[in-house]
């Protein structure tokens, strides 16, 4: 069925394997008695999204925040806007900046935070279309960060690719 030129697919429907693998993350996070909240850029809520298609997903998933623009992602998360002038929106230390912000503005126990170039526009030859940096916070705990490649595989499938490392991310501050 298409909608305004956009099939199903693009307006946010999800893979059987994601959402088997966000089943796997919840259940997780709710054994662990642990909350989540999402701070998102390149995949502009996609994260959240494919957590909250998951029945019960309320019980670990706290808060989603969408900071696609250096604006948002200054005033809802307090990024410093020197910080991302200094080392750009797509960077390990934004990515971080993120995180934090989504840890000290929410009542969360874990944040996950992704910002990227999904493409086809705003790469530069040190960030291609592609790069993602994803970075995830523990209350008191542990602070991750990895920076993925994906190449120019097409923006709905670097956003794919970012949901699932995110995932590994988050699954690996629980244990």
């Amino acid at each position: 069925m298409a909608f305004g030129g956009f099939t199903r697919y693009r307006m946010g429907m999800r893979s059987r394997d994601d959402i088997a693998h966000a089943e796997q993350l919840l259940a997780r996070g709710r054994s662990a008695k642990l909350t989540l909240a999402t701070a998102e850029s390149c995949t502009a809520g996609l994260i959240a999204a494919t957590l909250g298609a998951v029945p019960g997903a309320s019980n670990m998933l706290e808060r989603g925040f969408i900071t696609y623009s250096n604006t948002a992602k200054t005033e809802v998360l307090g990024v410093p806007g020197e910080l991302i002038a200094s080392k750009g929106a797509v960077s390990a230390e934004v990515a971080r900046a993120m995180a934090e912000g989504a840890l000290k503005h929410s009542r969360a126990d874990l944040a996950i935070a992704v910002t990227g170039i999904a493409g086809p526009d705003g790469a530069s030859p040190d960030k291609p279309v592609g790069l993602v940096h994803l970075a995830a916070a523990r209350r008191g705990g542990a602070r991750l960060h990895e920076e993925r490649r994906f190449g120019d595989i097409g923006r709905e499938r670097v956003q794919a690719e970012t949901v699932l490392a995110a995932f590994d991310l988050i699954a690996r501050l629980i244990d």
